[in-house]
């Protein structure tokens, strides 16, 4: 694991966006696996600005998002189906067929989560998983006690995570939904290579143990110690209770540049 502290999730942000460019260049029908919410938001910006203005082209890259909200159609606001056509799709040239987003009103979830398992091994698998990271160490809707080696699947929210996403149900607890479909552990380690975006002290904790804490079912995201290719971008106030954060800075630095790229 990778850690890339800088000054702020902006220009975290844009060197996540650069060195996914660079990837899309040497591969371009790349399949990614993708996240919402607020984190990847500038990350998304930033290659947006890419593509208008080099010309990034996204028309053969496939897409698999991590997770739904169920009980919302794609074209509910809050839905993250929405969410990514909105933020990101609709300004890239991205194809429509490419595009993979759970389905928030299947009616055999069981069935619909095997076929999305299957969608991913028919693409090849997953090039390039970005992540974001729950402020109690979740990743996708892999709440704390998940099985480290689940698959996709329906999952209960915790109170806290609702209460983090009341925000994109304009601040109303009650409308969050309670389930979701959401890819597993499993699933995601087996990407070939993982990016996660931490920003924020609210996000410290969450940092900590999962890069310097055990590896525990209790902090989903500490799985990804055992990957074999995960970059970690932080800025200073994620950073902020790491206790080899000098380090990780100073390796960085002493990097050669084809590397840091």
């Amino acid at each position: 694991m990778e850690i890339i502290i800088q000054d702020s999730a902006t220009n975290g942000s844009q060197l996540a966006a650069q060195k996914i460019a660079k990837m899309i260049k040497q591969n371009p029908s790349m399949v990614f696996g993708l996240p919402t919410g607020s984190t990847p938001l500038k990350l998304y910006q930033e290659l947006i600005r890419i593509h208008k203005s080099t010309g990034l082209d996204f028309s053969n890259i496939k897409t698999f998002n991590l997770d739904e909200y169920l009980g919302l159609a794609p074209e509910h606001p809050a839905s993250y189906a929405s969410f990514m056509w909105k933020e990101f799709f609709s300004h890239i040239n991205i194809k429509k067929e490419n595009v993979h987003i759970p389905n928030g009103l299947v009616a055999d979830i069981p069935s619909f989560c095997q076929d999305y398992e299957r969608e991913i091994k028919a693409a090849g698998g997953i090039d390039l998983q970005i992540l974001g990271l729950g402020s109690d160490g979740h990743i996708a809707f892999n709440e704390p006690g998940s099985s480290l080696v689940s698959r996709t699947r329906i999952k209960t929210l915790t109170q806290n995570t609702i209460k983090d996403n009341a925000q994109f149900f304009d601040g109303d607890i009650n409308k969050v939904p309670y389930h979701v479909i959401t890819m597993g552990v499993g699933t995601i380690m087996e990407a070939k290579e993982i990016m996660l975006l931490a920003f924020g002290l609210n996000k410290a904790r969450a940092v900590r143990d999962m890069a310097e804490g055990a590896i525990s079912a209790m902090v989903p995201a500490s799985i990804l110690q055992m990957h074999e290719k995960v970059q970690v971008f932080l800025d200073e106030d994620s950073a902020s209770t790491l206790k080899r954060q000098d380090y990780y800075r100073w390796a960085y630095a002493q990097k050669p540049d084809w590397q840091k790229g």
